[in-house]
């Protein structure tokens, strides 16, 4: 019988999540890739039922990266990053903002503190929508913020179409099966004249699956992070054309000359903190924070307080964590392909 916690988990998806992939991944065919892109809601939410808490405790409420500068603490980077975006999309009070792939809400309720607008953020995980609505409560937002339930895949039908001021996407659409689903789903739901806004996770131009180290980092970075499959940044961009917007700007912030690059707390070196707050967040991506952790949640699954198979998403996270930082420091990957992109206000 499937195991189905209060909160919204289920034990069978967390379970399930990494039969998706082949133990060894030198071996992906791509009848695993299709049976991920058929299957995507089942591989997303498997994967965030058993590693969301991980997140949280190893990373933050924001699940996504940010550019450093020197001597810049890691919360004030996540917050940045939000910011930038914002800014760029010119967001401002009186707005209906959505948020698609909203996690648990961080970005939400900085961008709302940030902008003054009202946002609506969007996630097919219920167990991320429950604690998203339960930290806008306590940061006292619940009346600026609204979390649902909902498939990217099918914004119209959930929303209608022409309903939002704005939208924008933080590191959640590289979950989707095409990017031209999610993108023109996207487009529809949009005033005319409203602007999208995103950070990208893509493989670079640099990157090519016909190098089998290439393909297997891609396929690393797809199980460690629940992405059905990688793509390159070129078919990003081609997809925000083909669904009909129009690109204003568009960067891959990756490629900024920074001295402290994006991917430097997942190398787990404590004396790279730039902060000594930090050093609690670095020391977590380290060996030893790592074995504490992971022991931890051996623990508690075996005497069921998480659900069977959390560990196991637990160390597919120590995958993605290899691989991010091997593809940051080859330039064959990169999590901030921005593009703001605006609906024509005389949409075909």
């Amino acid at each position: 019988m499937t195991a189905v916690y209060p909160d919204g988990r289920q034990e069978t998806r967390v379970e399930g999540y990494t039969k998706f992939w082949q133990k060894d991944l030198k071996h992906e065919a791509e009848a695993d890739n299709q049976n991920r892109l058929d299957s995507y809601t089942d591989v997303v939410n498997g994967y965030y039922d058993g590693a969301t808490e991980l997140y949280e405790y190893g990373w933050a409420q924001s699940f996504h990266f940010s550019r450093f500068y020197k001597g810049e603490g890691f919360a004030a980077s996540l917050a940045r990053h939000e910011h930038y975006l914002a800014s760029h999309m010119g967001l401002r009070a009186g707005m209906r903002v959505l948020d698609v792939g909203c996690g648990v809400g961080g970005p939400a309720r900085e961008i709302a503190r940030f902008s003054d607008a009202h946002i609506v953020g969007l996630n097919n995980n219920q167990f991320q929508v429950n604690r998203a609505r339960r930290y806008a409560e306590k940061a006292g937002l619940s009346n600026q913020i609204t979390f649902v339930k909902g498939d990217f895949m099918k914004l119209a039908e959930q929303f209608g179409e022409n309903s939002f001021d704005a939208v924008y996407a933080i590191e959640a659409t590289c979950h989707a099966p095409t990017w031209e689903g999610v993108y023109g789903e996207i487009f529809k739901v949009l005033k005319p004249g409203g602007v999208f806004g995103v950070y990208e996770w893509c493989m670079t131009e640099t990157w090519d699956p016909s190098i089998p180290s290439h393909k297997e980092l891609a396929h690393q970075i797809e199980f460690g992070n629940g992405i059905p499959e990688m793509r390159p940044l070129r078919l990003a961009r081609q997809a925000l054309k083909n669904v009909g917007f129009e690109v204003k700007h568009e960067e891959d912030l990756a490629e900024r000359p920074d001295e402290v690059p994006w991917y430097y707390p997942l190398e787990g070196d404590i004396s790279k903190a730039q902060t000594a707050w930090d050093y609690f967040t670095v020391w977590r991506m380290s060996w030893s924070g790592k074995l504490v952790t992971h022991t931890g949640i051996r623990l508690m699954e075996t005497f069921g307080l998480l659900p069977k198979g959390t560990w196991e998403v637990g160390e597919s996270l120590k995958v993605a964590g290899d691989a991010l930082v091997k593809g940051g420091q080859a330039k064959l990957f990169t999590p901030m392909y921005l593009a703001i992109c605006r609906k024509p206000a005389l949409a075909n």
